[in-house]
């Protein structure tokens, strides 16, 4: 019979054997299970050789060993359907889970061999009687059963648990399977045709260039592994719940950039070099400007972490006389978070704050920051939750006017219920949506509740003249919140006088040009404006004569300081004095006693806010609240 086919094959496969091996490559059980596969239909094509010779030296040899190297081949043949079996395995099940999904394979296979081994093999010869064309009889056949079984189960497991493969490797298999198929059933009906082991190889040579290249792992710029290989290689990790440490190298300049320290080129080669040779741990270029060090055993990350750092300190070229910009973040424990994902995201959220460096520019990602991620993340999902299912409330503050002795407007603070119905403090995700830009739809929220309430209730009749609104830092920057809360407003049939904004000094600093331009633009239709938290921030003097507010607010902390500081006292004095001077007026925040009110009244300060009064109050209440206070009051002065 014929194997130049079959010997083809086994060129093939060496040739992408010794590709496969020169290559770096990281310890993933995907790239065992695929070399396993390799190596079997390697082995099997081999015994096809051996089984073709065999049967036409039959007459020269034993025929116990004839029919044990053809029963070989057949339980390579079956070996061949049962390691494609559990390369799709892998991928699905986690490491415990793994071994437990696959036991009742196993022990399928072992079965199949026994039979295969047990059973009778008979030769089909031609005509003339002495040339075999083919095997068959219950070996043969048993070997088929156990084959399509084991490629029958690959395909419902692929299809059943979809979403957890590898789109890719789900595509390669499949192909694969199919090649190995149809190769398989010409030679069932065309026993001529032996095409099987070379199909197989053909095969094996789709999941390597689809998939299992080494290569498509490797960052070629600098030689390390790249971002694909760091999320399958955590992912392996964190599924065997395995003990690593991470050391993230951020460079202030991206690495090919760094690398020029000298003009030669000498000191940027020399730290690339180090870098992609440090001993005991698994390198990954994350981003154009991370680097980042995987180490298993955790003893010697300390070992090694500590040599880095003190290599950098070193500098590179001639005498150490070049430096980059770079600083460190160790994960000591990977485990402070749940998976690959996490720990970037907590790396990369690290990195943009780059708060709490050491002497060696280094920043330790402990189990506390993880925990503040975790946080903030649930804070997201339970702002976006609220804002989606409008669960977000409107709490109304008191403001009393020390000229009128009454109440007279009130600030507008949002606030939201999680799934529960229970409230949320603002301080837990008024931050939350300031950073991840919710804040702007949350504002346009308030706003819109504010107006229909206005429109609904008469406030004047009730004695306020009008509401306060905050406006974030992002709010003020941007280009439509002129037409935003116009259209607003006109929806509403809102008199914009009722309307009274309040800014941070932040939002003054950082969205100045923007917010002037918002400012005059909604002061021309009578939006007043206030400037909240005055004291907190950077701002100044200065900022109050740049900015066209009607109200300066004290914060409470400010307030507090008058009552407690004999310094922060005479600032306060002098500040009272220029703000009046200017003809401003003054909100003080956070008076809670008597005596505070009466101080903070004695001072001539027009307007108090704080829990003496009220405290923030539901709608209803609110209304309940002023409707009692200022009727009182209006009857004592009638």
């Amino acid at each position: 019979m014929d194997i130049r086919l079959q010997c083809g094959g086994v060129v093939l496969m060496a040739v992408l054997l010794y590709f496969y091996i020169r290559q770096k490559r990281i310890s993933l059980d995907t790239e065992k299970a695929f070399f396993r596969a390799f190596l079997v239909t390697l082995v099997c094509i081999i015994l096809d050789i051996f089984s073709i010779l065999a049967l036409d030296f039959r007459d020269r040899l034993p025929q116990m060993a004839v029919r044990f190297i053809c029963k070989s081949y057949l339980v390579t043949l079956m070996g061949v359907a049962f390691c494609g079996l559990l390369y799709v395995c892998v991928d699905i099940y986690k490491d415990k889970d793994y071994k437990k999904s696959v036991r009742k394979y196993k022990l399928a296979a072992v079965a199949g061999m026994i039979l295969i081994y047990a059973l009778p093999m008979e030769y089909q010869f031609a005509e003339d009687k002495t040339t075999i064309i083919y095997t068959y009889g219950g070996s043969v056949y048993i070997t088929y059963v156990f084959a399509v079984g084991f490629l029958v189960i690959n395909f419902l497991l692929m299809r059943k648990e979809k979403t957890r493969i590898n789109p890719a490797r789900r595509e390669a298999v499949r192909l694969w399977m199919v090649i190995w198929i149809g190769a398989s059933l010409t030679q069932l009906f065309y026993s001529s045709l032996l095409i099987v082991g070379y199909m197989s190889a053909i095969g094996v040579a789709i999941l390597y260039l689809k998939l299992e290249n080494p290569e498509t792992n490797l960052d070629r710029q600098s030689g390390m592994f790249n971002h694909s290989a760091l999320i399958q290689y955590g992912r392996q990790l964190f599924g065997r719940k395995t003990a690593f440490s991470v050391l993230t190298l951020v460079l202030k300049e991206p690495l090919h950039k760094s690398m020029r320290a000298d003009q030669t080129g000498t000191a940027g080669m020399e730290m690339l070099e180090f870098l992609v040779n440090v001993p005991d741990a698994f390198i990954f270029k994350e981003a154009e400007n991370e680097i980042l060090f995987v180490f298993e055993d955790v003893e010697k990350a300390k070992e090694q972490t500590q040599r880095i750092l003190q290599r950098f300190q070193s500098g590179w070229g001639k005498d150490g006389q070049f430096g980059v910009k770079h600083f460190w973040i160790y994960m000591a424990d990977a485990g402070i978070v749940n998976n690959v994902d996490d720990m970037l995201d907590l790396m990369q959220g690290i990195s943009q704050d780059s708060a709490g460096l050491t002497k060696n520019n280094l920043i330790l990602a402990d189990k506390a920051m993880a925990e503040e991620m975790y946080r903030m993340r649930e804070t997201e999902r339970l702002l976006a939750d609220a804002i989606e299912k409008d669960r977000v409330e409107v709490f109304y503050q008191p403001i009393f006017s020390t000229r009128e002795n009454r109440f007279t407007s009130a600030e507008a603070l949002v606030r939201i219920r999680d799934e529960n119905g229970k409230i949320v403090p603002p301080g837990v995700f008024i931050g939350v949506a300031e950073q991840n830009g919710a804040i702007v739809k949350l504002g346009a929220m308030i706003f819109e509740k504010v107006c229909r309430m206005i429109r609904e209730t008469d406030i004047r009749q009730y004695g306020l003249h009008y509401l306060e609104i905050n406006l974030s830092v992002v709010q003020c920057a941007s280009e439509h919140l002129y037409e935003d809360y116009m259209r607003i407003m006109e929806k509403y049939g809102i008199s914009a006088d009722q309307i009274n904004l309040e800014i941070t000094e932040s939002a003054s600093l950082d969205a100045k040009a923007m917010l002037l331009r918002n400012m005059e633009r909604l002061m021309a239709h009578g939006v007043r404006f206030s400037l909240d938290d005055f004291g907190t921030g950077q701002a100044n003097l200065n900022y109050i004569m740049d900015m066209p507010v009607d109200i300066v607010k004290f914060d409470r902390d400010m307030t507090m300081a008058y009552f407690e500081n004999q310094k922060a006292k005479y600032i306060m004095d002098s500040a009272i004095h220029m703000i009046h001077g200017m003809g401003l007026e003054i909100v003080s925040e956070g008076i809670e006693t008597e005596e505070q009110y009466q101080t903070m009244k004695e001072l001539g300060i027009s307007y108090i806010q704080g829990y003496y009064f009220s405290k923030p109050l539901p709608q209803e209440e609110f209304w309940k609240f002023i409707e009692e206070r200022n009727l009182k009051t209006d009857s004592r002065n009638g």
